[in-house]
């Protein structure tokens, strides 16, 4: 992936630079949470368009709500395993260069900020607050919040470099 680099940048020139979005994207997660929290009782929900209501739920799996019945220890798992995640995608932000691999830098840090948002609920709640609701008709997609599209958002640009470097590696022979 293009997050191989040779010399390491300095910090103003690094991907550190894209910390700020990371910490947007926390910031907007929080406040959603705490609004959604404030406004909504546990399953109260709100119809926006015939496809997106606004439903309070708490999923104490991962996404998908994947394990979310497996008795409670998933909520310190899944919160180590963000945190070092976390610390890794800190470390890799180091070591990229903020202006030459932007989309690999923008892609960690929703992911960061995505990830961190998800493991702050998990913490002090022991789940995690979702409440975007999509559906059509009778199917409905499981309930996600901020982190959760930042954090998909992310996966899809870091697979778009991935791609990205692997034509240019298969252009270059």
């Amino acid at each position: 992936m293009s997050g191989e680099t040779g010399a390491r940048p300095g910090i103003r020139q690094s991907g550190w630079r894209w910390l700020p979005l990371a910490g947007a994207v926390l910031v907007l997660d929080q406040v959603s949470k705490a609004w959604i929290e404030g406004r909504y009782a546990l399953y109260d929900s709100t119809v926006l368009l015939p496809i997106l209501d606004i439903r309070r739920l708490h999923n104490p799996g991962a996404a998908f709500s994947f394990l979310a019945d497996a008795g409670g220890w998933q909520r310190w798992f899944f919160s180590v395993l963000a945190l070092v995640v976390s610390a890794g995608i800190v470390y890799w932000l180091r070591q990229l260069q903020a202006s030459g691999q932007a989309v690999l830098c923008c892609g960690l840090a929703l992911i960061l900020g995505g990830a961190v948002g998800n493991v702050l609920d998990r913490i002090e709640h022991g789940f995690v607050v979702d409440f975007i609701h999509v559906h059509w008709g009778a199917a409905f997609f499981p309930a996600f919040n901020i982190a959760d599209a930042a954090i998909s958002i992310g996966a899809a640009l870091l697979l778009f470099d991935a791609l990205q470097e692997w034509r240019r590696e298969r252009a270059s022979r």
